[in-house]
């Protein structure tokens, strides 16, 4: 069949009629049942691995079809195969693999711009769904238990989410028989621009958090350690180590407590280059992981709560990410449709707005995962099972949660749609949507 090079009017690069190879990989029936979700599935990784294998031809058909099929602002589904449509975009651009393709891609593909919440707007958004809600009630209740009887708490928070758990664990402190106790909470202010994102400074958010703790009668402490995801946050926990050894650490009026809410899974899983003389917990061999684990352990932490992604997106191979993003984050695009209406832009509803603001931060993980590699490719959650084994390994112990907490989990997701579910695995806590395993809540103690 002889390609006709044409410009179509809603795909700004050139392509070609598809031809018999391209329709092979499209599936028989032509556009029919295209935007079934395993049709997209089936699309995207073909892409992907005409991008890697620098099939430009075999791209350009496919991009071709996606762009047709995939809408900002159809159905779940449409929009889900749209933010990976980009991602691929994204690639060929800067992989430079797709030669014919850079120089058309490079000037359309889409910018993904991420908003700064206010804090108002931060607290709306993360009650949109139990995304996070369920890490914030899991880890409260555990925290609660943990820290009985101490008229100190100190608080490690490593929080995706800027403290927007704190306030409510503030809140049930508050009302504690025995009197509030104090509470210090050093928070790890990472350098990177991880959506959410705050429009304030976190000096400014620790003054809030210390204003309304004075409301509720409870005396706080707040402090900011600048820090980073790249080096394992070891200067975060050398300071609060050495800190440790100056003040001394045999208080039995102090309980400390580490607070991990899908943040660790931006350490990098790379081997150390180089061990700093804290790091002696590791070798040339251990992972930033493995090594902020072991020296996690020195801190002798009362309770230490981990909060993340039960997802997989830490092969090297993209295709491969590819589908595992795409089997996991269809699950937030299926939760929108059933409570924000559909539709983009200032001119619509807030549920638009809103919606804007959510899976442009979505479209920033899949872009992370598809697009970026090395140094720059931050997403890279792993399984449960995968943490298990490693806080095993690092001297930790799972510990169970109570019956009042697993109460409280159920009836928070009781006001969300129903969809949400909570499942036991263990002595864990696993929050699903329609059977599927989306957010793990795991509580730790020393195993000796």
């Amino acid at each position: 069949m002889t390609k006709t090079q044409i410009i179509h009017r809603s795909c700004p690069w050139p392509i070609g009629f598809p031809t018999p190879k391209a329709t092979a990989a499209f599936g028989a029936g032509g556009n029919s049942g295209l935007s079934d979700a395993n049709c997209m599935e089936q699309l995207l990784v073909q892409c992907a691995t005409a991008v890697e294998a620098n099939d430009a031809t075999l791209a350009q058909q496919i991009l071709w079809v996606l762009n047709n099929i995939a809408q900002p602002d159809g159905d779940s589904t449409q929009r889900l195969a749209y933010a990976f449509l980009r991602a691929l975009i994204s690639r060929a651009a800067k992989s430079g693999t797709c030669m014919m393709l850079d120089a058309a891609v490079a000037s359309s593909s889409p910018t993904i711009s991420t908003h700064k919440f206010s804090v108002t707007e931060l607290a709306s958004f993360v009650d949109l769904t139990p995304w996070h809600r369920f890490g914030f009630t899991a880890a409260n209740s555990a925290i609660l238990d943990a820290v009985e009887g101490f008229s100190i708490i100190h608080i490690v928070d490593l929080s995706l989410t800027h403290c927007m758990q704190i306030p409510t664990l503030i809140d049930a402190v508050a009302s504690r028989l025995a009197g509030p106790p104090l509470i210090k909470l050093t928070v790890a202010g990472a350098t990177e621009d991880i959506p959410p994102m705050l429009d304030l400074s976190y000096d400014e958010l620790g003054a809030k958090l210390v204003n309304f703790a004075r409301s509720k009668n409870v005396n706080m402490e707040f402090r900011v350690i600048p820090s980073s995801c790249t080096d394992g946050f070891s200067s975060f926990i050398e300071e609060i180590r050495s800190e440790q050894l100056v003040q001394g650490n045999n208080s039995t009026n102090e309980a400390l407590v580490v607070n991990c809410h899908m943040m660790l899974h931006y350490i990098p899983e790379g081997t150390l280059s180089s061990i700093s003389s804290f790091d002696a917990a590791g070798s040339p061999n251990s992972s930033y992981r493995t090594t902020f684990l072991k020296n996690l352990r020195r801190l002798d932490p009362t309770a230490v709560v981990l909060v993340d992604e039960d997802a997989d997106f830490t092969s090297n191979d993209m295709v491969c990410r590819l589908k595992s993003a795409f089997n996991y984050l269809w699950i937030p695009y299926d939760t929108m449709d059933t409570f924000l209406l559909r539709g983009r832009g200032d001119g619509g509803s807030g549920g638009s707005k809103e919606r804007e603001w959510y899976e442009g931060d979505l479209c920033w993980k899949i872009e992370n995962v598809v697009a970026q590699e090395g140094a720059k490719r931050v997403e890279r959650a792993e399984p449960k099972g995968r943490w298990v084994q490693r806080m095993r390994n690092a001297g930790f112990r799972g510990v169970g949660f109570s019956e009042d907490g697993v109460a409280e989990v159920k009836g928070m997701l009781e006001e969300h749609a129903a969809g949400w579910g909570l499942k036991r695995e263990e002595e864990d806590l696993v929050l699903t949507w329609k059977g599927h395993n989306v957010v793990f809540a795991t509580v730790w103690v020393l195993a000796s």
